[in-house]
């Protein structure tokens, strides 16, 4: 289970600030009271060891999983929780309307990641976007519930 995507050299402006903790704040929020296409993704930060929850934008990945893509809008580097995943894989949980579930991450490669990317820019063609906006290639990433 490796988390080992490097940055790019180009892409969008990533999302950081006070403005971007409020926004997060709020959706997490709507996230709690109602289902949708966002789950709060929660991690312990690599560095600081602190809790850290992230909205993020969900597909399904089959018996119960979700997958996720880390595209930080078509930014040149990976988001902050691509790296707490890898760094800290046995304590990420998902929160959904539904509530709390322990999952395992996997970053998915070759033809599952293929096939994955399909699915997402079919469902969400915003994402071929990110895509080309930067060039590193955007981890997808299952999440699997735990047992």
């Amino acid at each position: 289970m490796s988390f080992d995507t490097r940055n790019g050299t180009r892409g969008a402006r990533q999302p950081r600030g006070r403005l971007l903790q409020l926004a997060n704040r709020l959706t997490m929020g709507r996230i709690r009271r109602k289902e949708g296409d966002l789950l709060t993704l929660v991690t312990v930060g690599r560095r600081s060891g602190a809790e850290r929850r992230s909205p993020v934008r969900w597909f399904p990945a089959g018996s119960g999983g979700w997958l996720i893509v880390a595209s930080a809008g078509g930014a040149a580097g990976n988001p902050a929780w691509y790296y707490n995943l890898g760094a800290n894989p046995a304590a990420v949980r998902v929160e959904t309307s539904a509530g709390m579930t322990a999952v395992t991450a996997e970053q998915l490669r070759g033809d599952e990641r293929v096939a994955a990317w399909g699915a997402i820019i079919k469902a969400a063609p915003r994402f071929a976007e990110y895509q080309e906006k930067t060039d590193r290639q955007l981890p997808v990433i299952r999440l699997t519930p735990r047992g």
